[in-house]
């Protein structure tokens, strides 16, 4: 055999065939985990205004920076839940957003107070889901994604006054006006009551907020509103975001300042939830999903484990597949079974032991060349004759007596074997 075709028969051995199946399943499996777990998988470094995002419009170094100062951070995927009620939820809507997601909860439908700060008023109309402090911080510049670096961005311009304030909620952007500041200025912080907050920061082209309805909590140095309250709710909204970006996050100024302004709107130790829906990155459900997660997940693994067994019986079977015959055979074969199951079924099997002997009796005539004329009886002579000379043990007289006197099924099966041996010593005493 040569070794090209040593080579093709080893091609595809039950080892390799193992392997690829494993490998197939291997990745199939992936593929659906990966399927249904995309959107969380996403790194989100889009240059979009986000916590995902590292660009300096987006908020990625806020996110970044608050554990580091011990403050839980949390990058909300999903609509939030009462847990949420002790937590400062931040959200950075997009220009151009729907703000019936920004105002999750209908104006007027009154919500329970957070716990602790028992010194503010109770919630109505938060955009937190829960009824905890809520900031919202308004968008400023309008950007484009840079070509040549991924997740940088350069800013063209700001975004009109009017589309920024379209981001808020009906109930909120009622009556509010947008100011704004021309060139770069340095810009310090302080309380209503004259308190500063944090420290000098510059500020290209500051945003400011007015409005009725409006309580001021952070101002600047000539009393524009930097980060206001809404009357009768737990919701605040930044005007400028270049207080809490990555842009303004890149000086120490701009970090301490930045979280001297959080540590106003929230409870001391009190989380921040950072939302991600409204930029595309929440958790959606779907049937891959459900089939991994908890309850249906032991019914998943179940599955997967019959498949696996059913793989194992099918590889491991032992012997070729089984062929279904015919109901009724056909030819020789079929006539010759049924009459020997009718005999079967008749218990007649051994008057067949006589009738038998006649036919090895013609079958051994044949091959010695025994004269076709002698009668029955001379013909048993002739045999016994020949055979005594040939040296054979058995007579087929005697053996045709036998036959005649047989009674059970084990009588013909023991003429049937001795008339074989007697055919063969007659036929091989003859050669």
């Amino acid at each position: 055999m040569s070794r090209s075709s040593r080579l093709a028969g080893r091609a595809f051995s039950p080892m390799a065939m193992i392997i690829v199946a494993l490998v197939g399943m291997v990745s199939l499996a992936g593929l659906g985990v990966l399927s249904a777990y995309a959107p969380e998988l996403q790194k989100g470094d889009d240059g979009g205004a986000h916590a995902l995002s590292n660009s300096s419009v987006g908020f990625g170094g806020l996110a970044k920076l608050l554990p580091l100062t011990g403050a839980p951070v949390t990058l909300s995927r999903g609509r939030l839940g009462d847990t949420a009620a002790d937590s400062l939820v931040i959200l950075t809507p997009p220009v151009g957003v729907n703000p019936d997601q920004v105002g999750d909860l209908e104006a007027g439908e009154p919500r329970r107070s957070p716990r602790r700060r028992t010194d503010r008023p109770s919630a109505h109309a938060s955009v937190n889901p829960a009824g905890g402090p809520a900031l919202i911080i308004l968008p400023k510049w309008s950007a484009m994604p840079d070509k040549d670096r991924r997740g940088w961005v350069t800013t063209t311009g700001l975004h009109y006054e009017g589309a920024v304030l379209r981001v808020l909620p009906e109930q909120f952007g009622k009556g509010a006006k947008l100011a704004r500041r021309t060139g770069s200025a340095t810009i310090s912080l302080r309380r209503p009551n004259g308190a500063p907050v944090g420290t000098a920061v510059k500020i290209d082209q500051l945003q400011t907020l007015s409005g009725p309805g409006w309580i001021p909590v952070v101002t600047d140095a000539s009393g524009g509103m930097v980060v206001g309250m809404k009357e009768g709710t737990w919701t605040y909204v930044l005007a400028d975001p270049d207080f809490l970006n990555t842009q303004g996050l890149k000086t120490l100024a701009g970090a301490r300042t930045s979280i001297a302004m959080l540590d106003l709107l929230r409870a001391r130790g009190a989380p921040v939830i950072l939302d991600l829906t409204l930029h595309g990155f929440q958790r959606t459900r779907n049937v891959l999903r459900l089939l991994l997660e908890p309850p249906l997940l032991g019914l998943t693994l179940l599955l997967a484990a019959v498949a696996v067994l059913a793989g194992l019986q099918a590889a491991v079977r032992f012997g070729p597949a089984h062929e279904v015959g015919r109901k009724l055979a056909l030819g020789k074969q079929a006539l010759a079974d049924n009459t020997a199951g009718l005999v079967r079924l008749a218990r007649r099997e051994h008057s067949m032991a006589a009738p038998y002997a006649s036919l090895v009796k013609s079958a051994v005539a044949r091959s010695i060349g025994a004269p076709r004329t002698l009668s029955e009886p001379d013909l048993a002579a002739f045999l016994d004759r020949v055979g005594a000379n040939a040296g054979a043990t058995l007579r087929y007289s005697a053996l045709a007596e036998r036959a005649s006197a047989a009674r059970t099924p084990n009588d013909l099966m023991q003429i049937a074997r001795d008339l074989n041996r007697w055919k063969q010593e007659m036929t091989r005493g003859r050669q």
